[in-house]
């Protein structure tokens, strides 16, 4: 099953920049979103409502209002690891890539957040994306991407 996938993370608030990519990724169709984490306060997550997609997203590490934010997104936002599986791929989703043990990682897509630096690392039978920050906050550019499953062909994207 072919799958567009959203990617976004580090948004720290910037509700113009969250506006921009939930606009950018409608008019993509993606048929999914991944959100590595750091949202900040839970009003920015209600910005997400009106994607036209279903999402999930982690905790990063500032995001310190835990039980506020998975209560705004209906517990669309839990703990990293966050495991799934997506267009037949198994995608595993967290904040700091440190947070894994690459070597022994299972699925054959991790999406993580946290650098703020948008990269696509390819390895075999392993692709990492970090989208960037959407932010903007620190770099002033705000970065997605979007993955295609399950060919893993992946896109980086300034909005």
């Amino acid at each position: 099953m072919s799958m567009k996938i959203g990617l976004l993370s580090d948004t720290h608030d910037n509700l113009p920049h969250i506006d921009k990519a939930v606009l950018f990724f409608n008019q993509q169709k993606v048929d999914f979103v991944l959100h590595a984490g750091d949202f900040i306060a839970p009003f920015s997550v209600l910005r997400l409502k009106t994607l036209k997609c279903d999402w999930r997203g982690v905790f990063g590490n500032n995001d310190g209002e835990h039980r506020g934010l998975a209560n705004a997104s209906q517990g669309k936002i839990t703990e990293a690891p966050l495991r799934l599986k997506l267009g037949g791929i198994a995608v595993t989703l967290v904040h700091e890539l440190k947070q894994l043990d690459l070597e022994r990682e299972r699925s054959h897509l991790v999406v993580c957040g946290h650098t703020h630096k948008p990269e696509i690392i390819t390895q075999p039978e392993l692709l990492v994306i970090n989208p960037g920050e959407c932010g903007g906050w620190l770099t002033g550019e705000s970065t997605v991407s979007i993955v295609e499953l399950p060919t893993l062909r992946a896109e980086l994207f300034k909005i």
